[in-house]
């Protein structure tokens, strides 16, 4: 092992008590997307004390920061989430008792994520002005993931144009890298429909109800599925329709989530829908405006730098948990129903490499390092990470912060992320996220392997953001 990855390990050996303390902190401190004051501040001034130049107000957004240390040489990025859930606040038990009612959670396990990445920053920091090795790191405070903004924005604005390469990880069941797996492409937007307000029983003819609107939309978008492709998604929800039945409602909204495997075809989807928006306008007498939320790309792993953080990872031996770990695992694990068990155990071997078994993954929880899947896979979900991996070459880990069968965003994986199980997690991917930055910023020849993959996967192209002109982050 170079001399520049053993000083990276020594610090976070050292700083493990410190790391494991801001993590529950902002565990005790859950924050939804874009309101994160409390724990983006906390980063941010651990980074200006170890000497990083820091940012704020990245990309429009108050809570989103850079901080960056180093000149010359390679530009490694190492990407950090702290968000939390509306309505998953939770103990560390294996009942569901919040510690307050209706309060958010940490239900992903970004008070992991975040402390995470900040701590391989930091060691890769004091091992580089160690080793007088010369490039930069830069650690990106990355707001409300969970709502798909916070990169997007962030990558509009141009902040990862100057990476060489980038680093991420999440919180989860197992403990391995992605190679080829993708995520789903998305658009995310809301669409307010106007109509007239009148007395639903004496006088509907001459009311126009906005609420109609909202629904021969939905009938409309029902009938487009059979003719888009099969691994698209279409979710709605009436988020406004009336405040009682003897009225016409004067507005209504309907919020959209388009998906599907490639940003193209998001983008053919999403203009059949607002045809049909208008169709629904023209049907119901009403008027209507669309507001833009948010979209993303799908996600392009970079194999190079997967392989690179499979045999760090593999090196520093897996997770070790305790007996404390086991009794909460599997107080959590009998809480969730056999069926979404069995259906979690399904999903995981998919993305692992053939031939491996439910025996591999551990009774409860997962200790062993496990090798990826080879095959393309693409996960049903979405993530902003994909922006970031359409723009440099990026890496994808995960480490076992919870149960198997743990349901994500739930109270169960709030419960998992405040404990021992989920900090134990977080250390793996810590030390493994500064070993492969270590790598990336030392090893020329396989940060050059990289980009040339990255270059080939792309085609040359140019990363195009997919936010029309006028969005607002919110």
């Amino acid at each position: 092992m170079s001399n520049l990855k053993t000083l990276a390990l020594n610090y976070l050996d050292q700083a493990q008590p410190a790391l494991n303390d801001i993590a529950i902190d902002i565990w005790h401190h859950p924050e939804i997307g874009l309101q994160e004051k409390y724990a983006s501040q906390r980063l941010a001034d651990v980074l200006a004390e170890e000497g990083f130049e820091v940012e704020t107000g990245v990309g429009q957004m108050p809570t989103a920061f850079m901080a960056s240390w180093g000149e010359g040489g390679p530009t490694i990025g190492i990407l950090g989430e702290y968000d939390a859930l509306p309505g998953l606040s939770q103990q560390v038990c294996a009942d569901k008792a919040p510690v307050v009612n209706g309060g958010p959670g940490h239900g992903c396990g970004h008070n992991l994520f975040g402390t995470a990445s900040m701590g391989a920053a930091i060691a890769l920091r004091r091992a580089m002005q160690a080793t007088k090795t010369p490039g930069k790191v830069v650690f990106y405070g990355c707001p409300a993931e969970e709502t798909l903004v916070g990169k997007t924005f962030m990558a509009r604005a141009g902040v990862f144009n100057q990476l060489d390469a980038a680093l991420a990880w999440h919180p989860a069941n197992v403990n391995t890298v992605s190679l080829a797996g993708s995520s789903l492409a998305m658009n995310s937007f809301k669409v307010n429909f106007y109509g007239m307000a009148a007395h639903a029983g004496a006088m509907p003819h001459m009311g126009r109800s906005a609420l109609d609107g909202c629904m021969l939309m939905d009938v409309g978008v029902n009938y487009l599925r059979e003719h888009v492709v099969p691994e698209a998604r279409i979710h709605s929800v009436i988020t406004s329709g009336g405040g009682a039945p003897n009225v016409v409602p004067a507005y209504a909204q309907i919020w959209y989530f388009v998906r599907a495997p490639k940003r193209h075809q998001v983008a053919e989807i999403y203009a059949r829908v607002l045809d049909i928006a208008k169709g629904a306008a023209l049907m119901s007498g009403t008027t209507y405006d669309v507001e833009f939320l948010t979209g993303c790309y799908e996600l392009l792993n970079n194999r190079t730098i997967g392989e690179l953080m499979l045999a760090n990872m593999q090196s520093l031996g897996g997770i070790k948990f305790d007996a404390a770990d086991y009794e909460l695992a599997r107080k959590l694990q009998a809480s969730v129903p056999a069926e979404m068990r069995l259906s979690d155990t399904e999903m995981t071997l998919k993305h692992l490499a053939p031939g491996t078994t439910a025996q591999d993954l551990g009774d409860v929880l997962c200790e062993n390092v496990l090798a990826p899947t080879t095959h393309h896979e693409v996960m049903p979900g979405s993530t902003e990470v994909a922006d970031v991996s359409q723009i440099t070459p990026t890496g994808n880990l995960v480490t076992a912060c919870f149960p198997h069968g743990t349901p994500g965003h739930s109270w169960q994986l709030t419960a998992a992320v405040g404990s021992g199980i989920g900090l134990k997690g977080m250390m793996l991917a810590t030390q493994t996220m500064a070993l492969t930055a270590a790598d990336l910023i030392s090893d020329a020849a396989t940060l050059a392997k990289a980009k040339a993959e990255f270059s080939l996967a792309t085609g040359g192209r140019t990363y195009v953001t997919p936010l029309p002109d006028g969005a607002f982050p919110h």
